[in-house]
């Protein structure tokens, strides 16, 4: 089993900021990421829907013989993942918002977070902001429309830049000394959020931990690959795959892009 991939779903492209770095902890294992972006954005869906998708996106990963998973969506992990570890045997590894380090490294105790709707209204990030989050502001702000923008590979557009600036300005006059970004798709913002936001707004985003979660739980159950050869990396996603191929390169790593029709 210790030979079989790594399974990591999204409900677009966003969640390859996650895939890069698992790829770069674990260089040796083997990914199968599932971009399902004809389904995207989740954020706007129910949770039965949310439910419906990850199931379905759990069954191909499993069927391609996927030893772990990881829910490399923030919506899909508040809404899905704790049906996910109670039906399925292999382990599941979720995304949720850095509230956490964010709350205890805040000196102005004003943190902002940047996330889409189905994060916001879930009992799993209300739960994350009460238990971590004592005696910080937190200023919530729905990422809407940014998600679909990604997907198009539109990361330069002016209507990118438009929504950030209406989303971000409200927090900084806060006066927000950390922005939580809580989606996966929202990594590949970074440079425009540095464009807004001054130097001593520190960005944050849960792809590291994820990472090293990833490790921790693969060396718990003894299943690392113990491969020294590099892993092969196999993306797909369920529509024109051009905008996946763009954000999937990474110095090094050979790369499988390929539609598929799931």
């Amino acid at each position: 089993m210790s030979r079989m991939p790594i399974g990591i779903f999204d409900s677009g492209v966003g969640g390859t900021s996650i895939w890069k770095e698992i790829e770069s902890l674990l260089p040796n294992e083997d990914i199968i990421y599932l971009a399902d972006s004809k389904n995207a954005p989740y954020g706007k869906k129910s949770k039965e829907e949310i439910l419906k998708l990850s199931i379905k996106n759990t069954e191909y990963l499993l069927e391609r013989g996927c030893k772990l998973i990881v829910v490399a969506c923030n919506t899909a992990t508040t809404n899905a993942i704790d049906y996910l570890r109670k039906n399925y045997k292999v382990p599941f590894i979720g995304i949720e918002p850095a509230i956490k380090p964010a709350a205890l490294q805040s000196e102005s105790k004003i943190v902002g977070i940047l996330a889409t709707k189905g994060t916001l209204s879930s009992s799993l990030f209300h739960s994350t902001s009460e238990n971590h989050a004592s005696g910080i502001k937190i200023i919530e702000r729905e990422g809407e429309g940014l998600v679909p923008l990604i997907e198009k590979g539109e990361l330069q557009s002016v209507e990118l830049k438009k929504l950030l600036h209406r989303y971000l300005q409200p927090m900084l006059k806060e006066g927000i000394d950390y922005l939580v970004l809580g989606c996966t798709h929202y990594p590949y913002l970074i440079p425009l959020i540095k464009e807004i936001v001054p130097e001593k707004v520190k960005i944050i985003d849960s792809g590291e931990a994820v990472a090293k979660q990833t490790k921790a739980i693969l060396e718990k159950n003894k299943i690392v690959n113990p491969s020294v050869i590099k892993g092969e990396h196999t993306l797909y996603s369920n529509v024109d795959s051009n905008v996946l191929k763009c954000l999937a390169v990474k110095e090094g790593v050979t790369t499988k892009v390929s539609f598929l029709d799931f």
